[in-house]
């Protein structure tokens, strides 16, 4: 089913799976620009993984072009980009969607589709936070998306250049939930190239679990510098932390992806990843625009649909976009 695959955003995360699945044998193709499309003509895509005593670099040649006619329709798009990029790609890549294109979203965050197949409060209704005037549905239909949740840790350390850190986890699924054809198919493609891949029934409850901890500890290390164990450590700040991620859990109850766990149970697993550098953080750092829609926007936006109370969520989010806006990093 998926013969031609094309990688869209060959950082971290995309470069990762691009990396593996060009190792086991499948011819992929990289819609790139700038220092990476070089670095990707001259010397491939290239992975990095083991301990740094006992690390070891592959090179894998890949098809890369900034040019998506070049191309043509794919049966496999994997998007993993970053959300405030997200307009922009959806506006490039018509010519990868053939009639029975696949897109694969490996992103952080809600996604423009999340609603889709949710119902109650939120049946029908856009995300203007992460799709404002709907550009994003209407270049990308619902009906070609597949979800992922990505549970891995990867960073660029060049462009081109991957490094896999720790995690082998992917969750993938159809927004309007039950297992399709091609979810298993898609299954099948990525276990043979060696990730540990689990199908969801409603990959909406996935994404917001991990958002669920995402949305507190990203931006509250990107305003303050701190790793998420510093973070974590400060009782004031955790109360803060489990305060928003109490009023998400109440939102993701009203929307049909309800948590059981108390905010303290998420506390100790992302304890456990001890001094965490989020990817807000990185941003800020390496100066790159910030997914605060993506991440905290959206639960606000969600909480209005719902009418359900956000003061500590508003508090959060007041405090990291004039943050990022003091550094140029989030629009107005």
């Amino acid at each position: 089913m998926f013969q031609n695959i094309c990688i869209v955003g060959a950082g971290a995360i995309g470069g990762w799976i691009g990396a593996r699945l060009a190792a086991a044998g499948q011819p992929v193709n990289v819609v790139a620009r700038g220092a990476t499309l070089q670095a990707l003509r001259a010397h491939g895509l290239r992975l990095r993984e083991g301990a740094l005593a006992d690390e070891r670099e592959r090179s894998f040649a890949v098809r890369a072009t900034d040019q998506p006619f070049d191309l043509g329709a794919q049966d496999l798009v994997i998007v993993a980009v970053k959300a405030p990029a997200m307009r922009e790609v959806a506006s490039a890549i018509g010519p990868l969607l053939g009639p029975q294109t696949a897109v694969l979203t490996a992103m952080n965050g809600v996604p423009w589709w999340f609603l889709q197949g949710l119902k109650g409060l939120v049946a029908g209704r856009t995300l203007e936070s992460v799709d404002p005037g709907g550009a994003i549905g209407r270049a990308i239909g619902t009906e070609r998306v597949l979800g992922c949740v990505v549970h891995a840790s990867c960073s660029v350390d060049a462009p081109g250049v991957v490094r896999h850190r720790m995690g082998n986890g992917l969750i993938v699924g159809e927004p309007g939930g039950g297992v399709s054809e091609r979810a298993q198919a898609l299954k099948a493609l990525l276990r043979g190239a060696g990730f540990e891949v689990t199908l969801s029934g409603q990959i909406q409850q996935d994404i917001w679990y991990k958002l669920w901890g995402n949305m507190t500890v990203n931006p509250v290390c990107a305003m303050t510098g701190a790793s998420a164990d510093r973070v974590l450590d400060d009782e004031l700040a955790r109360n803060f932390l489990s305060a928003v991620m109490l009023e998400a859990r109440e939102i993701g109850a009203r929307i049909g992806v309800p948590i059981a766990q108390q905010p303290e149970d998420r506390h100790a697993i992302t304890r456990k990843l001890g001094a965490l550098k989020p990817s807000m953080l990185q941003d800020v750092q390496a100066r790159r625009p910030v997914e605060l829609d993506a991440l905290v926007t959206a639960v606000r936006e969600l909480g209005q649909f719902t009418q359900t109370p956000t003061p500590f969520t508003d508090a959060l989010l007041g405090l990291a976009r004039v943050h990022a806006r003091v550094l140029g990093l989030y629009p107005g």
